[in-house]
């Protein structure tokens, strides 16, 4: 049986999707069947994992509007291990047209759970916000992984995410878990980061993953080339802290998976 896994922090810019694309792309390397969801309406996981945006038929958005089933919303990415149900530009009118839908909360659950024996690892990348389309993530998931940058308000926020994710476990989800906080834009020569990291272990006591993502150029060049960054760089800094996470999470979940 697999494990459904949304990464998601409200607070943009924190490397919410470049997590998704790179340790979909790890896992899939170590020889994991991966399914990445793209729920974000940006759609950058989905160009980041070599899919054209424009070129998507049925996506996220049929998936949710009933418009499409599970199977053929699902693409195979260039990638080894990695298939991908993409986003699209109509995922940006979702939540109004939901708004009255009977189920709304739980109609991702609802799509991807018969289908989760079929994948080791299912990703979810959450919009940066707290919207229908998180709820939906959240709802559908086991556990969350939530990445925070070394920066001065890297808190910021998190204390209305962690009052979300513990009504959805209290109204939807009972069931939902912190998989692990992933610090990221690591630089080990400031002072700033290692209180940020002290402060995040304060926050998240035992939740925060050994593994960190450092400020590193060639992982921010990767998504131009439409690469997650061990297929641009296998190498640089920012693939091997990928990897080191995809062990890391197949490692804790060696029991589920």
């Amino acid at each position: 049986m697999g494990k459904i896994i949304a990464i998601a922090n409200q607070k943009g810019g924190v490397g919410k999707t470049t997590t998704a694309v790179n340790l979909a792309a790890a896992l899939g390397a170590q020889d994991k069947r991966v399914l990445m969801i793209d729920a974000d309406p940006q759609g950058n996981a989905t160009s980041g994992l070599g899919i054209n945006k424009r070129g998507v038929v049925r996506s996220v958005y049929q998936l949710l509007t009933g418009d499409a089933d599970f199977e053929s919303c699902v693409v195979k990415s260039p990638y080894a291990g990695v298939s991908v149900i993409p986003s699209s530009m109509d995922l940006a009118g979702a939540e109004l047209e939901l708004v009255d839908a009977e189920r709304r909360e739980f109609r991702l659950k609802d799509a991807v759970l018969q289908h989760k024996k079929d994948y080791d690892f299912i990703l979810i990348d959450c919009p940066p916000s707290l919207g229908l389309l998180t709820l939906n993530g959240l709802n559908a998931c086991d556990s969350i992984l939530i990445p925070i940058q070394c920066e001065y308000y890297a808190l910021e926020g998190l204390s209305q995410l962690m009052s979300s994710v513990r009504s959805v476990k209290r109204l939807y989800n009972p069931f939902i878990e912190i998989e692990g906080v992933l610090v990221t834009m690591y630089d080990s020569r400031l002072n700033l980061t290692l209180q940020v990291v002290d402060e995040v272990k304060r926050f998240f006591p035992g939740k925060v993953f050994s593994s960190v993502v450092p400020r590193n150029v060639r992982l921010s060049e990767a998504p131009s080339y439409g690469k997650p960054i061990k297929y641009y760089d296998a190498h640089s800094k920012g693939a091997v802290a990928y990897d080191n996470l995809a062990s890391e999470i197949i490692r804790n979940n060696s029991k589920e998976v």
